[in-house]
């Protein structure tokens, strides 16, 4: 687990810590130029070049690895003494951290890597220690000293400290330590009441249990104060001491929203987790869906952040999370299954087969739920059987046969 802590460096640390990143950040990018330079030269074809110009390396030239890089690096230290300053593992974990990248990019075929400019590498990896970094008040860093620390939670017993990374968010200085048990967690196994969680912009989530909350909306409420902030940043002039100031206080002012909507993700994460044991959201794609007209109340809302901090509180204290099928889950009745068509101004589900009405986002959070318990089988005899049948009473979730021959008795009855 990371445990993300406020640290308060003197002016010498930070000017160290400054000179780290940016040695860091040039040992990063001579290792994408070699690896750009490899590449480059075998574009060309085999039997012709470009009449403009052509990278000329040797046919017999590998690929610059990790570990060739890496072990280039004691060789590059006697060249560029001030290679030197950074501690020895710091310096590796960039070249580590551009071969995940490029690992990546081969994976996916698109993200090459970049080159950083001055002042992107916001942060240094301390990947190993000897003993315990974090003494009382204090932590202790390779060839920095001692840093004092607001130790706000006590690291739990039985822990270790593996790594510490430092970085920098507006002008505040943070240390994410990991800590390590040496323990075996078990996955959490369905159990107990579940809840389907749906979530939208209106109403920032509704769950099957019927509780609604409003969106807080942290950047539109903020937006005109940081407009006016933006708007006297444009006006100094750049890279002046004025200019300076005036971004670091759009820069506390965007580290605040972001604080203040992470805190807000976390208490109903907890609140889930309190009133349900099983949690069930929808699959969706929100990067994509934040591209759309209403992108920026999308990214407001934070969508993503908070799926992925549901699944850890509920990991953390042992509920079971999964996600279910998107598709049409406004558009289903919980209680029949009959299709119910609806668009975005009718905010009130009324299914016409079996008369069922409630809040439309509640009945989506009930089909998210009921579509959740589906997807969780349990061994019984000779196949399986869903366990809203028999564990689960009072879950209706309706085959599309009984769904047509309810559909058929009420033509029927009208007809008659």
């Amino acid at each position: 687990m990371n445990y993300r802590y406020r640290i308060y460096p003197d002016a010498t640390q930070q000017t160290v810590l400054f000179e780290w990143m940016e040695i860091s950040r040039n040992a990063y990018n001579y290792a994408l130029r070699e690896i750009k330079d490899w590449c480059n030269s075998r574009k060309c074809m085999i039997d012709r070049c470009s009449l403009e110009q052509e990278y000329i390396l040797p046919a017999d030239l590998k690929f610059p690895s990790e570990v060739q890089q890496l072990n280039a690096l004691p060789r590059a230290k006697k060249e560029f003494p001030r290679l030197g300053e950074v501690p020895s593992q710091v310096l590796q974990q960039a070249i580590k951290q551009l071969h995940r990248a490029w690992e990546c990019f081969t994976e996916r075929g698109f993200g090459f890597p970049r080159f950083k400019k001055y002042g992107q590498l916001k942060s240094l990896l301390f990947p190993q220690f000897k003993e315990n970094p974090v003494t009382g008040k204090h932590l202790k860093l390779p060839k920095i000293g001692l840093i004092f620390i607001n130790l706000h939670r006590p690291i739990p017993d039985g822990f270790d400290v593996k790594q510490v990374r430092i970085f920098k968010k507006a002008d505040r200085w943070y240390a994410s330590v990991c800590i390590q048990c040496n323990v075996s967690v078990p996955d959490s196994k369905p159990h107990g009441h579940p809840v389907g969680v749906d979530v939208g912009l209106e109403k920032f989530l509704a769950t099957s249990d019927g509780d609604l909350v409003k969106p807080p909306r942290f950047f539109q409420t903020m937006q005109s104060k940081l407009k006016l902030l933006q708007r006297r940043l444009s006006r100094k002039q750049k890279r002046s001491k004025n200019y300076e100031k005036q971004r670091l206080k759009v820069a506390r002012m965007h580290h605040t929203i972001d604080n203040t909507r992470k805190d807000f993700h976390f208490k109903q994460a907890h609140a889930l987790c309190d009133t349900g044991d099983m949690i069930f959201m929808e699959d969706l794609d929100y990067s994509k869906m934040a591209k759309g007209m209403l992108g920026k109340h999308m990214l407001d809302a934070g969508f993503g952040q908070f799926r992925t901090i549901t699944k850890y509180i509920c990991w953390k204290r042992g509920k079971f999370f999964a996600q279910v099928d998107s598709r049409g889950t406004s558009q289903e009745c919980p209680e029949c299954g009959a299709v119910t068509k609806k668009d975005l101004k009718t905010r009130v589900h009324h299914c016409l087969v079996c008369g069922y009405t409630t809040d439309r986002d509640v009945a989506s959070g009930q089909v998210i739920r009921n579509r959740g318990i589906a997807s969780i089988s349990t061994p019984g005899l000779g196949g399986t059987k869903t366990a809203c049948a028999v564990d689960l009473p009072g879950t209706k979730i309706s085959s599309s046969r009984q769904v047509t021959k309810s559909r058929k008795r009420k033509t029927r009855n009208a007809k008659l």
